[in-house]
């Protein structure tokens, strides 16, 4: 396999509205971030990837663009751009920015344009079509947060396709006049200095409405490589995509060298686990320790050599991990360790999202009205209409909400927690006297040096990087255990997701090895023994001996 730079890197994604406001307004911003690269380059991690920071009207909290070569009022100027672009780098660190262009705002200057008339020449920059004979919208396409996905345009009689606000219009990849546009921004921010791209729901950038085709139609991946020509070719980028719909086999299309489209890609089939089948996230469901290892082994083994996996269990789109995976009580901090261990042991590139390196948590508002995010507020409404009790989508909301990631950083126990001295833009999470940074930095077990002491090993053993995977215990209903191996060398992490005590029997061939433990949230071990004792949320690595 060809070494690329971000084989070993680690990304930090930040969320910019709650990540830290430098002018008080109550809104995280790009000064923000710059006085905090300091403790970023502590933290040990490569790669900034930021939320969309562009000019938006903030329907949806910036992934509606409204011009994508300005930066937003709230967020910043681009000369503050341009200084963390380098700032950053004086640091070792590289910045991603989030390509959001499935869809623009509806206050961008080509949809102003578009919904003048039918005969507009920025009309087919977007996707129209006429209503059916009653009125009714063209087909029962629905959007991601709530409702159809038609909006009617009054003005020229004709729908607009919108997958998600009806303020976030979709954008018609079909026109090439779309694409050239796109890709000379894309260049004109890569040649500003930034590293690439996160793209927002890429997926569906080949999508034919008329036969509601959403995500990976069939154009999306002569797009993709078409867009790579056009932008990436003979830079040395790192580029991801968002990908809900893909399987190991559509993510090797994506992330395969050969192919010339992405770097890689974010599965989420291990998120989908604490879902609900049918109901989705709005019925969350405990999820099976068993059916979260086949996932992650299947990711593991399937991309193995063709192409590259992301690690990561959070983003600003899903609940905080500890909460879901861990125990955010007691064991709150000890079981956060074992997570980022068993994340950071596999084959990719790791992701941090702002605040899971102090076990920052999910949060439960009380009431509605302290939610911001659209996508709760809206199926809140939707689904009381369908018949769910308030309760029931309290608990759903409190569980999953988007907003559970988006409170603002905590950084001290001070009034909104160190992010602002005015009332920031939502509420901060109540538990922030307890867990902030200056609390956990203070802390002999700490976090944060958990994480630096993760990111330090994939920096100086390669087997982290480039090691195979091996998935052993696959049964064991509470221990999530695998081996990498590399040249002559063979790791075991072993990570107890029980909150009592634990015994496991090792495979024969694995017993009574003298070892060096690499990393542990508990003692450290130079031996195993036929059974291994765990203690609740007991993590480590071990670099094993040879026979």
């Amino acid at each position: 396999m060809k070494r690329l730079w971000w084989h070993d890197a680690v990304v930090y994604q930040i969320y910019p509205r709650s990540f830290m406001d430098s002018n008080n307004d109550g809104i995280g911003d790009i000064p923000g971030i710059i006085s905090k690269l300091d403790y970023l380059a502590e933290l040990g991690v490569d790669v900034l990837w930021l939320s969309p920071v562009f000019k938006s009207p903030m329907d949806d909290n910036g992934y509606d663009i409204s011009d994508y070569d300005d930066i937003a009022p709230e967020f910043g100027t681009l000369a503050d751009m341009d200084r963390l672009i380098e700032q950053a780098g004086q640091r070792g660190i590289r910045i991603l920015l989030d390509l959001v262009v499935n869809h623009s705002s509806d206050e961008h200057p080509w949809f102003q344009q578009a919904r003048q008339s039918k005969d507009n020449p920025y009309r087919d920059f977007y996707i129209w079509r006429q209503p059916r004979a009653d009125g009714s919208p063209p087909n029962q396409l629905r959007a991601a947060f709530a409702g159809s996905a038609w909006e009617l345009d009054e003005a020229t009689g004709e729908y607009y396709l919108h997958l998600f606000s009806k303020k976030q219009p979709d954008l018609n990849w079909q026109n090439p006049k779309v694409r050239t546009e796109v890709y000379a921004m894309m260049n004109r921010w890569l040649d500003r200095g930034i590293a690439g791209f996160r793209m927002d729901v890429i997926e569906m950038l080949g999508k034919i409405p008329d036969q509601e085709i959403i995500v990976n139609g069939p154009d999306l991946h002569p797009i993709l490589q078409e867009m790579h020509q056009q932008t990436l070719a003979g830079r040395d980028t790192l580029t991801v995509g968002e990908t809900w719909a893909a399987t190991t086999d559509i993510a090797k299309l994506y992330s395969s060298p050969e192919r010339k489209e992405l770097s890689m890609v974010f599965g989420f089939d291990h998120i989908r686990l604490s879902y609900h089948p049918q109901a989705g996230k709005w019925r969350p469901k405990p999820f099976d320790l068993v059916e979260l290892k086949q996932v992650f082994a299947h990711w593991q083994t399937e991309l193995a050599g063709e192409g590259w996996n992301s690690l990561f269990w959070n983003n600003h789109d899903l609940a905080r991990s500890v909460s879901i995976y861990g125990d955010e009580g007691e064991y709150r901090l000890k079981s956060a360790k074992m997570l980022a261990t068993v994340i950071h042991g596999m084959q990719g590139t790791p992701y941090i999202y702002q605040g899971e390196e102090i076990g920052m948590t999910n949060v439960r508002f009380e009431h509605i009205e302290d939610y911001q995010d659209i996508e709760t507020r809206n199926h809140y409404v939707e689904k009381l209409a369908e018949g769910y009790s308030h309760d029931e989508l309290m608990t759903a909301i409190h569980t999953h909400s988007r907003d559970n990631a988006r409170t603002p950083m905590q950084w001290d126990g001070s009034e909104y927690a160190g992010f602002s001295e005015a009332s920031p833009w939502i509420k901060v999470n109540p538990n922030y006297q307890e867990i902030n940074v200056q609390q956990d930095q203070q802390r002999q077990d700490s976090l944060f040096r958990h994480y630096q002491q993760l990111i330090r090993l994939r920096k100086s053993w390669e087997i982290l990087v480039y090691g195979s995977f091996e998935l052993i215990l696959s049964e064991h209903p509470t221990v999530f255990a695998y081996l990498r191996h590399y040249q002559d060398q063979t790791l075991l992490v072993v990570n107890s997701f029980a909150r009592e005590n634990v015994t496991v029997e090792l495979p024969a061939i694995w017993q009574n090895r003298s070892c060096e433990t690499l990393i542990t949230n508990d003692k450290a071990r130079q031996q195993l023994s036929e059974t291994l004792q765990l203690t609740p949320y007991e993590s480590f690595m071990v670099i094993l001996s040879q026979h």
